[in-house]
């Protein structure tokens, strides 16, 4: 009986630890994602949506979210993980800044996403992003009204980002599609 219950108490630290490993490495992966700039038109792109929609799309809302609040916790902690930190701010600052909302959006659509997506083949998947990507730019414009007038929240919050967030949903739905196998393996791997 003994051996049993240290055989599942070792699977369950295994277990544990292997979903820490997927949270601490998603958050690098996340803060890389932020502070790579690819020269773009008509500005500079980060890829803070490929991360984000990439992780919710593979892992699940669960685990998405989970390295989503542990990368939010290390930026309100005064580690520069985000995009342009520490030029323009770090830690509550920064989150309560300008560009707060479209973190928060991305929060939310990391649950949402991978809600919408789980089971579901490229196309819905596809879907789902769009869903979110609507959900992040819904709460970064609405949070950015806050800093700017109104008749400017479309041309400095939405349309400089559009075309390259749309990019990056192509990139993901391409990668679902030429990855599935291990893709599905790693779904089921962290469900386990």
């Amino acid at each position: 009986m003994s051996s049993t219950f240290t055989e599942a108490r070792t699977d369950r630290f295994t277990s544990i630890a292997q979903r820490a490993f997927v949270v601490i490495a998603g958050v690098g992966l996340m803060v890389l994602a932020a502070k790579t700039q690819i020269p773009f038109w008509p500005v500079p792109m980060t890829l803070h949506t490929l991360a984000v929609m990439a992780f919710a799309v593979t892992l699940g809302p669960r685990v998405a979210v989970s390295i989503f609040v542990a990368y939010l916790a290390a930026g309100a902690a005064g580690l520069p993980v985000f995009s342009g930190s520490p030029e323009r701010g770090i830690g509550l600052a920064y989150l309560l800044g300008p560009t707060g909302g479209y973190l928060a959006g991305y929060l939310a659509a990391s649950w949402l996403v991978g809600m919408l997506a789980r089971g579901r083949g490229v196309p819905g998947q596809l879907a789902a992003m769009l869903v979110g990507l609507a959900l992040i730019y819904a709460v970064g414009m609405a949070w950015l009204a806050l800093f700017v007038p109104a008749a400017q929240i479309a041309a400095l919050g939405l349309w400089p980002f559009l075309l390259g967030d749309l990019l990056k949903l192509g990139v993901v739905a391409a990668g679902s599609a030429l990855l599935p196998s291990v893709l599905s393996r790693l779904s089921a791997w962290w469900r386990r």
